[in-house]
């Protein structure tokens, strides 16, 4: 595959075969940030799991410290006080069938999270189809079903970021921005990597993470050290 000129001066900053301490990751990937935008840094853990067996399938969400440098629009799903509730934690739109309705007549995706209550469950019921593939439908495990509305709008707007093993049992996340200091990239990220260290499934045999990788939009993939982090 050929790659571009940015991306070949970014690959001469560092040794691709060097494994290096979390802080030294991030100050590389840094300065191998090459767009003209403020990229976005994605952390990529590949993990030794095999998601055939149910334990070893893992999916959360867990809020980083300093978020992750996007504004996030909510969607609630709610009936009764809930719905005050709702408004007044922030979201930035509320309702029940009349949002349902919206969604499937008029393919509305005007925001990027969806949470709901338990007993508005039903309703998104039918919307499985679309919500599903497009990683909306809300779900306990990443505390978009709950009650607790307000906590769950101030965690998605404050920082949250959800993970799930793909088929091949690795989690993906974002960190934050190339614009973030590199102190608070650190703490994101080990705020994201040590909460996947410490959900290993007890039936995991040898070692449980193969490799850690943090990158920038179109930049290089650089090594971290799984003994940067607290376990």
């Amino acid at each position: 595959m050929k790659r571009g000129k940015r991306y070949t001066e970014a690959l001469g900053k560092f040794d691709k075969t060097k494994v290096y301490t979390k802080e030294e990751a991030v100050k590389l990937v840094k300065e191998t940030a090459n767009t003209k935008f403020d990229s976005t840094i994605d952390v990529a853990m590949y993990l030794n799991l095999d998601t055939k067996k149910a334990d070893q399938q893992l999916r959360g969400a867990v809020v980083l410290p300093h978020g992750t440098g996007k504004t996030k629009k909510v969607l609630v799903i709610a009936k009764g006080d809930a719905q005050k509730a709702a408004r007044d934690a922030g979201a930035d739109y509320v309702g029940d069938m009349d949002m349902v309705e919206k969604i499937e007549k008029e393919n509305w995706f005007d925001f990027d999270t969806l949470i709901a209550t338990p007993d508005a469950m039903p309703l998104l019921g039918k919307l499985g189809r679309v919500l599903g593939p497009k990683g909306l439908m809300p779900n306990p495990k990443t505390g978009t079903v709950t009650m607790d509305v307000a906590k769950a709008i101030s965690d998605v707007k404050s920082g949250r970021v959800e993970y799930r093993t793909d088929s091949f049992g690795n989690v993906h996340g974002i960190i934050g921005k190339a614009s973030f200091d590199e102190e608070k990239l650190v703490e994101n990220l080990n705020t994201f990597v040590s909460t996947i260290l410490k959900l290993k499934p007890a039936t995991v045999k040898g070692d449980y993470v193969k490799s850690i990788n943090i990158s920038s939009t179109m930049g290089p993939g650089i090594k971290v050290s799984v003994n940067s982090f607290d376990k």
